[in-house]
């Protein structure tokens, strides 16, 4: 398939529209050429694991691949991001959360969690393990709002990782500024999710240990914006 010589300045969700899963990995295919041929085998490896895990997924209208692909491109292109591990942890950042026994392997007892982390540091080192493991839902409390839960444990976790943040906010610019091209009950569901997260984001991302540049973090602020005003157009309709 042929691409148009403008995909690497196409915005993502435009590519997606346009050309879908296969555009995507072109551009992915772009940005990683200005690694070297060591971190392009690690990225590789990384995007090759996470299209095995997530074969079967979908997101509504696309698959699965499509949200990891943008949020590694994001960072890559946007947050100019050249840390290798970073990357290959943001295309992985669902994997152990969504597919912990296919990591773990088939004898694993108990909680495939800390064996799925196990499997990732020994693959693509401890520290990758730990920035998945960073952006990792725990099991939650059904006692109590699941929401609430997923808001303590962004702030509490992502407050001792500052790399993580970079990971979780592209993760949240996809899914928050994303939000207009879901569609059905999930648009509601995903903006009251969502949007009491974005001063929580403002915050990390403000914080002098966050590892980005000044613009970066402007126009991470920018996006935030635009989240929030996406989120009170669909949630503050007049009854």
């Amino acid at each position: 398939m042929e691409f148009p010589a403008y995909l690497a300045t196409m915005p993502m969700h435009a590519i997606t529209e346009i050309h879908g899963e296969p555009g995507l990995l072109a551009r992915f295919r772009l940005e990683v050429e200005a690694f070297d041929e060591p971190a392009r085998e690690r990225l590789t490896a990384a995007l090759d694991l996470a299209a095995e895990l997530h074969r079967e997924d979908r997101r509504v209208r696309e698959p699965y691949l499509n949200h990891l692909l943008r949020v590694a491109i994001r960072m890559m292109h946007h947050y100019q991001v050249r840390d290798v591990d970073v990357i290959v942890a943001g295309l992985l950042h669902d994997a152990v959360e969504d597919h912990p026994a296919e990591l773990a392997g088939p004898d694993t007892a108990g909680d495939p969690t800390p064996a799925a982390l196990a499997a990732l540091a020994a693959r693509f080192g401890p520290r990758v393990a730990r920035l998945v493991g960073a952006v990792t839902n725990p099991a939650y409390d059904p006692g109590r709002d699941r929401h609430v839960q997923y808001r303590e444990h962004v702030a509490a976790s992502l407050d001792r990782e500052p790399w993580a943040r970079v990971i979780k906010v592209s993760d949240f610019t996809d899914n928050g500024v994303g939000v207009i091209h879901t569609v059905g009950p999930k648009v509601a569901r995903s903006a009251a999710k969502y949007r009491p997260l974005v001063p929580v984001f403002r915050d990390l991302i403000a914080r002098p240990d966050t590892p980005l540049s000044a613009p970066v973090k402007r126009h991470i602020f920018a996006q935030l914006d635009l989240a929030e005003e996406r989120f009170s157009a669909i949630l503050d309709q007049p009854n």
